[in-house]
């Protein structure tokens, strides 16, 4: 009885490891370039992973530059959502594009594929120099 116990056991936590546990995000916010709202902007979201970073969502923003991702992954740990804002605000005839990288507080990371709770960033100024800030030419590819 004990060795069958133990074979169940081991199925179970093998199964786990191999398929993990469904986590899910959800963000919205809006985006604004010098007070002005920010259409067609992409957003992307992120599970930052140790190897390659798997993508949950990639949206742009309305006319009234709001945008709304949701997305979710199933790994043993948790999951490490980002989201990437690309955009041209302020930027001249600079190559590539500036992306804001925000990371979503652990918080609002949801057991199972419905997110519970919206991670709202407000309204973003996307106008003058963010801490982090780096640039991307690759990124218009999905």
């Amino acid at each position: 009885m004990a060795m069958k116990s133990l074979v169940f056991l081991f199925a179970t936590v093998s199964c786990t490891l191999a398929i993990g546990f469904t986590q899910s995000v959800a963000v919205k916010g809006k985006v604004i370039c010098n007070d002005e709202p920010a259409r067609d902007v992409r957003i992307k979201m992120y599970d930052k992973d140790l190897l390659v970073d798997t993508k949950l969502d990639d949206k742009t923003s309305d006319s009234n530059g709001e945008f709304y991702v949701t997305g979710g992954d199933s790994e043993i740990s948790s999951i490490d959502p980002r989201v990437n804002i690309y955009h041209d605000c302020d930027d001249g005839w600079t190559p590539c594009q500036r992306r804001l990288t925000i990371g979503v507080p652990d918080k609002y990371i949801t057991n199972g594929d419905k997110p519970a709770k919206v991670f709202d960033l407000g309204t973003i100024q996307l106008a003058g120099k963010w801490a982090g800030e780096t640039r991307d030419c690759i990124h218009r590819h999905k």
